[in-house]
């Protein structure tokens, strides 16, 4: 076989993907031209009259590549729900690995060069959903969001911040970015109430609808249905109001709770640096059978709540993603993001906070338990009598949840 010169390579994938990007009628006659002509007009003229869709360079900035199954989640409904001409390229935490399970293009979001060679060519520029402009643990955080978003905005993309929550935001100056980058967005959609609050009074022009984990496929895990019923999943991170004294005596009460439900235990990590050290603190107390689920797919991490019959979960995406498969649920709150999905749903729980405060006069989370054997009876309690959402309650906040695709389409369209 002759071998072809990587000269002569470049000019058939240039003609390979010509045709492949033009109608099969307008490729033949540029063909039987003998390539006289240029193509980009002809493909400029496609364009413009609807004859092939143009494609659009869209960068996603969030938490991603970090080994949070919650912001992973999160980019798997993004990628999942982005307009057909929409061509994403990730910052990542770790670019290698995303590229690989997203089949997408990836960049490092660490590095100067890494953003720069994202930016390239890009068109588009969307905030990936979480609570990205908040300043409660770092407020390195507005800086970099915000900043890559006033540079995409001064270049002229179409930005869009999707799904988002807004805060906490404990220092004037990073409301006042937040406020600012999100006037000059091309679209805003947002996940909670309180943030939906939060743009009006700065008059943001803003649409509301459910976390798009609520519409994220899931798949089952293989070998999970092995695991003798009943199931109960417990999803906890590590965190200063988890103290030592808390954590024994929720290990302590959850292992009375097994006792008295005969349940299969898993404790599922979703960001392995914070969470993987609390499972395992938790599963010496379990005498019955308990196992460690760390799983990175995204969709396979929702998929673990099926046939789960209650969730216990201080993460976010836990609750929603066991709501979301027909789960009882019960929260034990850390955030303000946690309580507004706790009141949507009215799930019980536990409020973490030493001083907590209600988000609504007519809800409130409990407070931590004094004891053992009243956290052992308000779990036992909900798993008796709890209620998971129903059918009805399910289907419309997936319905709703992809209002978050819809106005995808609307905001990076190709007018």
């Amino acid at each position: 076989m002759a071998e072809v010169s990587s000269e002569g390579a470049s000019r058939q994938e240039k003609a390979r993907r010509k045709q492949r990007d033009f109608p099969s009628g307008v490729f033949a006659v540029y063909k039987s031209l003998g390539q006289k002509i240029s193509w980009r007009p002809i493909v400029e003229y496609c364009e413009g009259h609807c004859l092939i869709e143009a494609k659009m360079r869209v960068v996603l900035c969030g938490y991603y590549g970090m080994g949070n199954g919650g912001d992973e989640a999160l980019l798997a409904a993004l990628l999942q729900m982005l307009p057909a001409h929409a061509v994403p390229v990730v910052l990542s935490g770790n670019p290698a690995e995303t590229a690989e399970r997203y089949q997408v293009e990836a960049h490092s979001r660490k590095s100067l060069s890494g953003v720069w060679s994202a930016f390239q060519g890009a068109q588009g520029f969307v905030w990936g959903g979480g609570s990205l402009m908040q300043d409660a643990t770092s407020a390195v955080n507005p800086v970099y969001y915000g900043g890559l978003m006033l540079l995409a905005q001064m270049m002229g993309l179409k930005t869009v911040a999707w799904a988002q929550g807004i805060g906490p935001l404990k220092r004037g100056w990073t409301r006042r970015l937040t406020r600012k980058t999100l006037l000059q967005c091309t679209g805003v959609t947002l996940r909670d109430r309180a943030s939906a609050a939060q743009a009006a009074n700065w008059r943001v022009r803003a649409w509301l609808a459910p976390d798009p984990v609520w519409a994220l496929d899931s798949t089952p895990v293989e070998g999970l249905a092995d695991f003798p019923a009943p199931r109960v999943a417990v999803a906890l991170r590590s965190h200063p109001w988890l103290t030592a004294s808390r954590l024994s005596q929720f290990g302590e009460a959850l292992a009375n709770f097994q006792t008295a439900t005969g349940a299969s235990i898993w404790l599922v990590p979703f960001q392995a640096s914070k969470d993987l050290p609390v499972a395992e603190a938790i599963q010496p107390y379990l005498k019955g059978p308990s196992q460690i689920l760390s799983i990175s797919d995204p969709k396979q991490l929702k998929g673990v709540f099926r046939g789960v019959e209650m969730a216990i979960a201080m993460r976010l995406h836990a609750l929603i993603m066991a709501a979301a498969e027909g789960c009882r649920c019960f929260a034990l709150s850390y955030d303000p993001k946690v309580t507004y999905v706790a009141e949507d749903l009215d799930i019980p729980g536990w409020e973490m906070a030493p001083s907590p405060t209600a988000t609504d006069a007519d809800f409130a989370l409990s407070p931590w338990p004094e004891t053992v054997a009243q956290m052992t009876q308000t779990l036992l309690r909900q798993y008796a009598d709890g209620l998971p959402a129903s059918p009805d309650q399910i289907q419309s906040r997936v319905d709703r949840a992809l209002m978050h695709r819809e106005l995808l389409n609307q905001f990076l369209g190709n007018s």
